[in-house]
């Protein structure tokens, strides 16, 4: 307990642990006034038992135990206000700081399994930290504390039943810490058990429409089912065996009990304790053992805390690319791809690249599926770090650029398009967190979404849900090329951003990607002929390297990859159904 409470603390920022070492503190005193009870309660009863109780002795003993009550409580609010803020903001201050380090870590990092465990400690495990922690800090020290507090006061009445009393309190510490230490395996498979659920519920809700679509709903239903089953398999194991020790912690505190009142008994019948000590050692035996009782039911949770700890560790120690660079303005926007290799999982996704995309120059990328045109656009912005070779922007590697720094030189436009679940203005906004509301208007108009917006019940002001699943294709597209704009960096890439847009939609949108890339460097994936047939170079990339490069009339009279992508593609665009006579 005490090696997981030290853990907890040291995970903390420095006011939050000083605001639970300061309940801690406060916890002595509770302690105190709790104990405070018991002289009173003495003198009461040795007034009784002598007849001689007189009204301002009744008056004194009633005020004390008042006041102590009175005390206990004002310092039990503190002490709770303080481990609450302490833990509620400890969650706060490290889901922050997870988010931050999480800007840096290799896109690789967020695969369906990184997804549900980063989902898992961003709400469960910094829930538990928040709640369960501060509660179970406070009521194991307070328990500890006050046992502790009350032993003393027996000591001094009767050193053996006081020594019996520590000894319990010894035997009951060292059972729990048992106990914890026969959950551990369990704590751990439940941990990973929770994480795996999440990540199957995940996968399940964002995969929800493929699902439907094949019918896939018993194949589906079944992992997230059994991924369930394991986790409440593991809660209940957990359960069961602290249900199984605390039935003989307790055991133990009442057999405890019954010796310490039959000490009292036979030292009272044998004359060497007065009635009054005797009494009021079985008052202190019912005191101390409800504290105990506490500590008990609380303690069992520290490993929790410790597995919420180490989690939270463990995401924020996930390897980081090297971000330490210097603060570079470049020169030019000039981008030189040098001998690049790159795999991912073992499997190789990009093989001896090289090429250069001049400043203001538009380049497309083309060719088949799976190639590794995403991979190269995601390489140029440092998404992930080369495996080989080397990427220069305006001359100079970007390694050698901080990853902010970096980052503001490139605007990106998916053809997934991510929007928060917030108002649409904040939305575009993004982009710029600090811009006016008029220059979000400016944006929005120059990427053709103005009107649209104004047509919406709540304007700029509309809610538009996570996702933007109340939005179309083609409007979640603009609000993105809109965020673009906002940001005004000096490099575009378009990643299929026109791919998914309906006929009616695709005037505006490239009216909007227009206003996007003027005097910009443009850096395009597409597979639509009037999207790459004016670039300044096309490179066609299959299994990783560059089959063909060139612009459109050059590479549509040469036989290769880009003619057939042509070919096929104007037959596609113009095959119709026809009537035929029966």
């Amino acid at each position: 307990m005490y090696r997981t409470l030290k853990k907890f603390f040291a995970f903390c920022e420095k006011r939050e642990r000083k605001q639970f070492y300061l309940s801690i503190f406060l916890g002595v005193f509770n302690a105190v006034f709790i104990a405070m009870r018991i002289p009173a309660i003495y003198v009461v009863l040795k007034a009784l038992f002598e007849g001689n109780l007189s009204e301002k002795e009744g008056s004194v003993a009633v005020v004390v135990i008042i006041a102590s009550i009175i005390l206990q409580v004002i310092i039990s609010m503190k002490t709770t206000m303080l481990q609450t803020e302490a833990g509620f903001n400890t969650a706060s201050f490290k889901r922050m700081k997870i988010a931050e380090h999480l800007r840096y870590v290799p896109m690789g990092y967020f695969n369906s399994e990184g997804l549900g465990k980063v989902t898992s400690i961003a709400t469960n495990t910094m829930e538990n930290l928040s709640g369960v922690a501060s509660r179970c800090v406070m009521v194991v020290s307070k328990g500890i504390i006050t046992s502790l507090v009350i032993i003393v006061f027996m000591l001094f009445f009767n050193v053996w039943i006081g020594l019996v009393a520590l000894a319990t309190m010894i035997v009951y510490i060292l059972g729990t810490e048992l106990m914890i230490k026969a959950e551990r395996t369990d704590s751990d498979e439940f941990t990973k058990a929770q994480d795996k659920m999440v990540s199957k519920i995940l996968e399940y809700v964002r995969g929800i429409a493929e699902v439907r679509n094949f019918n896939l709903f018993g194949k589906s239903i079944t992992k997230v089912d059994e991924s369930i089953d394991r986790f409440g398999k593991y809660s209940t194991r957990l359960e069961t065996t602290y249900e199984i020790a605390m039935f003989f912690l307790n055991i133990l505190n009442k057999i405890a009990g019954v010796i310490m009142m039959i000490m009292s008994i036979s030292f009272y019948l044998n004359g060497s304790m007065s009635l009054v000590y005797a009494v009021t050692m079985i008052i202190c035996s019912f005191m101390i053992f409800e504290s105990l009782d506490q500590v008990g039911a609380f303690n069992g949770l520290t490993r929790t805390i410790e597995n919420c700890v180490d989690k939270a560790n463990d995401a924020l120690s996930s390897p980081t690319m090297d971000i330490d660079g210097k603060d570079i303005t470049p020169t030019d926007m000039t981008l030189s791809v040098c001998n690049v290799d790159f795999s991912y999982d073992k499997r190789k996704i990009i093989d001896d690249i090289s090429f250069d995309i001049p400043e203001k120059s538009t380049v497309a990328f083309v060719g088949p599926s799976g190639g590794g045109k995403t991979t190269i656009t995601k390489l140029l912005a440092r998404f992930w770090d080369v495996d080989k070779g080397s990427i220069y922007l305006g001359g100079k590697d970007i390694r050698d650029y901080s990853y902010d720094s970096l980052m503001k030189n490139f605007a990106f436009v998916f053809q997934n398009v991510y929007l928060f679940n917030d108002t649409i203005e904040n939305n575009i906004r993004f982009g710029k967190p600090d811009a006016s509301r008029e220059e979000v208007i400016k944006a929005a108009k120059l990427a053709c979404c103005h009107d649209f917006i104004m047509n919406l019940r709540e304007g700029y002001d509309t809610i538009i849900g996570e996702g933007g699943a109340s939005l179309s294709g083609g409007e979640r597209q603009r609000l993105s090329i809109a965020r673009a704009i906002m940001k005004d960096a000096p490099i575009i890439i378009l990643d299929e951003a026109t791919a998914n847009v309906d006929p009616e939609n695709e005037d505006l949108l490239m009216q909007a990607v227009k206003s996007l890339t003027k005097e910009k460097t443009v850096i395009m994936i597409a597979h639509r002929l009037k999207t790459v047939e004016n670039a300044d170079k096309i490179f066609v990339i299959d299994n990783g390297k560059i089959a063909q490069e060139g612009k459109h009339d050059e590479l549509i009279n040469e036989e290769g990859i880009y003619r057939r992508f042509i070919v096929d593609r104007k037959e596609a665009a113009g095959w119709k159904i026809s009537k035929t006579s029966a």
